[in-house]
C-alpha cells in the first residue's frame, strides 16, 4: 500500500474545515452574527482591500502592527540572547540574574500593560516596551538552556586545545546554543505578534488588534474575523522565515 503524503492529509484537513464552514453558514445551522460565511469574509476583505478601515488602508494597519511587534522582538532577542548565554555560560552571572528572572517569568505580559501606560503612555514606546518584555523573557530562558547544557565534553576538549574561556565561549557555547536559541526566537517571535494586539486594545488608532476590537464593538463580524485571520498568516508566515534562517544557519541539527 503506498504512503499518503503528508501535504496530501494537511490538504484534504484545510479542505474539509472549509466544505463545513461553508455548508454550515449557508445551510443557516449557524447565523451570520456568529459566524459569517466564506463568500461573506471575502467580500468583506475585498471591501477592505479598496476603502481601508476607519479611513486607514489595510495595508497601514498590517504595517503598524509589525513594526511595533519586529522593533519590540528585535530589541528583545539583541538584551535577552546575549544576557542568557553569559548566565547560562557563568554561574555568578546565573546566581545573580536567577532571582529576578524566576520572579519575572510567570508574570502575564498583558498583567504589564497599567505599568507600561502609567510610565510610557499611550504612544509606540509603551507598546514597543510591552513586547520587549515578552521576547527577553524568552529569548533569554533558551540561550540561557543552550548555554548551560553544552556537553561537559566539549568544554573539556576545547581545554585541552588550549582554547581561552572567551574562545571557548565564541567557538564552543555559542555555537552548541544555537538550537535552542532558535527555539527562543521561534516562541518570543509568535507571543510578540499575539501581545501586539492586546497592546493596540489600549490607545491605539491604527494596528489589526485596534481594527478587531473597534469591529467588534460596532459588531462588524466579518472584520474581526478578517483581521484575526489576518494575525494568524502573518504569524506563519513569520515562523516559516525563522525555519528558514535556522535550517540554513544551524544545518547540522538532527544529524
Amino acid at each position: 500500500m503506498k504512503r499518503i503524503p503528508p501535504i496530501l492529509i494537511s490538504s484534504a484537513t484545510i479542505v474539509a474545515i472549509f466544505v463545513v464552514w461553508f455548508v454550515v453558514t449557508n445551510g443557516g445551522l449557524v447565523g451570520p452574527t456568529y459566524l459569517p460565511s466564506p463568500q461573506a469574509l471575502f467580500w468583506s476583505f475585498m471591501r477592505l482591500l479598496t476603502n481601508g478601515y476607519q479611513r486607514t488602508p489595510l495595508w497601514e494597519h498590517i504595517g503598524i502592527s509589525l513594526f511595533r511587534a519586529l522593533c519590540g522582538f528585535l530589541l528583545g532577542v539583541a538584551v535577552g540572547i546575549p544576557t542568557g548565554l553569559v548566565t547560562g555560560y557563568n554561574r555568578l552571572a546565573d546566581a545573580a540574574m536567577s532571582p529576578v528572572m524566576a520572579f519575572i517569568r510567570p508574570i502575564p505580559p498583558i498583567a504589564f500593560i497599567p505599568m507600561v501606560v502609567l510610565y510610557f503612555g499611550l504612544g509606540e514606546v509603551g507598546k514597543i516596551v510591552l513586547i520587549f518584555i515578552t521576547s527577553f523573557n524568552y529569548a533569554h530562558v533558551n540561550a540561557h538552556a543552550g548555554a548551560a547544557h553544552v556537553p561537559i565534553a566539549y568544554i573539556r576538549a576545547a581545554k585541552t586545545l588550549g582554547l581561552t574561556p572567551g574562545q571557548i565561549f565564541r567557538k564552543v557555547v555559542f555555537p552548541a546554543a544555537l538550537p535552542h536559541i532558535f527555539t527562543g526566537l521561534k516562541v518570543a517571535m509568535a507571543l510578540s505578534w499575539a501581545v501586539v494586539v492586546a497592546a493596540e486594545l489600549v490607545g491605539a488608532q491604527k494596528g489589526l488588534g485596534f481594527m478587531i476590537s473597534d469591529a467588534a464593538q460596532v459588531f462588524q463580524i466579518p472584520v474581526v474575523f478578517i483581521g484575526i485571520a489576518l494575525i494568524g498568516f502573518i504569524g506563519l508566515a513569520l515562523n516559516m522565515v525563522l525555519s528558514a534562517a535556522e535550517s540554513s544557519i544551524v544545518h547540522w541539527k538532527g544529524r
